[in-house]
C-alpha cells in the first residue's frame, strides 16, 4: 500500500469511527436545546459567592454551543444579572465540553479520555470563577455588562430568541433537532474535515516515536497550551485532531491540554472577556484555563501510568459492538449533512455580491 492509499484508508477509518457518535451527539444536543433557553439562564446565576458559578458550570457543560456561539449566550446571561464569576464559568465549561464532544471523545479517544475531559473542563471553570471572586470584587454599580453594538457583529455569534410557551413538546423537540442538524452541524462541518484530515496526515507521515518523545518532555504541555490558545476550534472538531496526535504517540496528558485550551481561549472570546468584564477577569480566565489544563495534563499521564491504562487499545475501538450497517449508514448520513452545509455556504457566498 502506497502513502496516498494509507492516508485515504486512515481518513476513512477515522470517519467511520466518529460518524455514529457525532450523529448521536447531535440528537442529544438537539434535545437539550429544546429544553433549555440560554437567554433566561442569567436569573439562575445571580448572587454573590461561588454557588452561582457552580450552577453555571454544571448547566453549561452539556450545552451544544461552540466557542463563538457561547459568547452571545454568556452576554445575555450577564445582562440578565449573572455575576462575573458565573459568566466566566459558563464561558469556559460550555465550549470545552458538551454532549456532542463527549460522544465523539468516547468514539475516538476512548472511555478514559471521555470521562476525564469534562471533569477537567468543569474544574477549570470553577477555578477561574474562584480567581474572579478573589481578584475582582463586584459592586452594585458594576454588575451590569457594558452595552456594545458590535458584541456579536460576526455571523457566527447571532442569536434568535424563540418565545413560544404554548408550543407542544413535539414541536419544541423538532426545533431542537433542526438546530442540531443545521446550525450546529454548520459550526462543526469545516473543522471536522480539517481535523480528520490533519489527524490522518499525522498518523500517516509522522513516526509515532518522534511525537511520543516530544510529548513526554518538560515543556510539551505548555507548548500544547500555547498552540491551543489562539486557535478557533470547537470541542467536537478538535477531537479528531487530538485522536491523530494520540495515535501518533503523543501523551494523553498533552492531548488533554490541547483539548481544554483550544475551545475556551480563542481570540474572539478573549477580546469579549477583556472588553466586557475587564482585564482582571481576563487574567483570571486565562490562569484558570491554562493552569488547570496543565495540572490535569500531568494528572492524566500519572493516572495512565499508575493504573496501567492502555490508551492505544481504547482509541477508536468503541464501534466494535455497533453493526457495520449502522456505522456505514451514519457515515453516509454525516457526509450528506456536511455536503448540504457546504453547498449552502457556497450558495450564500455566490449570492452575496448580487444583493450587496
Amino acid at each position: 500500500m502506497n502513502t496516498l492509499e494509507s492516508f485515504l484508508m486512515t481518513w476513512l477509518d477515522l470517519w467511520l469511527d466518529s460518524a455514529f457518535w457525532i450523529i448521536i451527539g447531535l440528537i442529544v444536543a438537539g434535545v437539550l436545546k429544546s429544553l433549555m433557553n440560554t437567554n433566561k439562564l442569567g436569573f439562575l446565576f445571580k448572587g454573590a459567592g461561588l454557588w452561582p458559578a457552580v450552577k453555571a458550570t454544571v448547566l453549561g457543560a452539556p450545552l451544544p454551543l461552540c466557542s463563538c456561539g457561547v459568547i452571545p449566550a454568556a452576554l445575555g446571561m450577564r445582562r440578565s444579572g449573572a455575576s462575573k464569576s458565573s459568566t466566566v464559568a459558563f464561558l469556559i465549561s460550555t465550549p470545552e465540553t458538551g454532549v456532542d464532544s463527549i460522544s465523539i471523545s468516547y468514539a475516538l479517544l476512548g472511555p478514559f479520555m471521555a470521562i476525564i475531559r469534562p471533569i477537567a473542563a468543569m474544574s477549570s471553570a470553577i477555578v477561574a470563577a474562584i480567581l474572579v471572586l478573589f481578584t475582582d470584587k463586584e459592586t452594585p454599580t458594576n454588575t451590569e455588562v457594558k452595552s456594545n453594538k458590535n458584541d456579536c457583529s460576526s455571523s457566527c455569534c447571532s442569536t434568535k430568541s424563540v418565545q413560544n410557551t404554548e408550543a407542544s413538546w413535539a414541536k419544541r423537540l423538532w426545533k431542537g433537532q433542526l438546530f442540531a442538524f443545521t446550525e450546529l452541524i454548520a459550526d462543526l462541518s469545516i473543522w471536522l474535515i480539517i481535523g480528520l484530515t490533519a489527524s490522518a496526515l499525522v498518523v500517516t507521515f509522522i513516526p509515532p516515536e518522534a511525537l511520543a518523545d516530544i510529548s513526554r518532555g518538560p515543556w510539551a504541555m505548555l507548548i500544547m497550551a500555547l498552540i491551543g490558545v489562539p486557535m478557533y476550534i470547537c470541542a467536537s472538531a478538535s477531537t479528531p485532531l487530538a485522536a491523530g496526535f494520540m495515535l501518533a504517540g503523543v501523551s494523553p496528558g498533552a492531548v488533554l491540554v490541547f483539548l481544554l485550551a483550544g475551545p475556551a481561549t480563542n481570540m474572539a472570546t478573549l477580546g469579549i472577556v477583556y472588553n466586557q468584564l475587564g482585564k482582571r477577569v481576563l487574567a483570571s480566565y486565562l490562569t484558570g484555563v491554562i493552569g488547570v489544563a496543565l495540572m490535569f495534563g500531568y494528572l492524566t499521564n500519572l493516572l495512565v501510568d499508575e493504573l496501567s491504562i492502555d490508551i492505544q487499545t481504547q482509541l477508536a475501538s468503541n464501534n466494535h459492538f455497533i453493526p457495520d450497517s449502522i456505522v456505514w449508514i451514519s457515515a453516509i448520513a454525516l457526509v450528506m449533512l456536511i455536503i448540504r452545509d457546504l453547498y449552502l455556504r457556497m450558495k450564500n457566498m455566490l449570492m452575496k455580491p448580487i444583493y450587496s
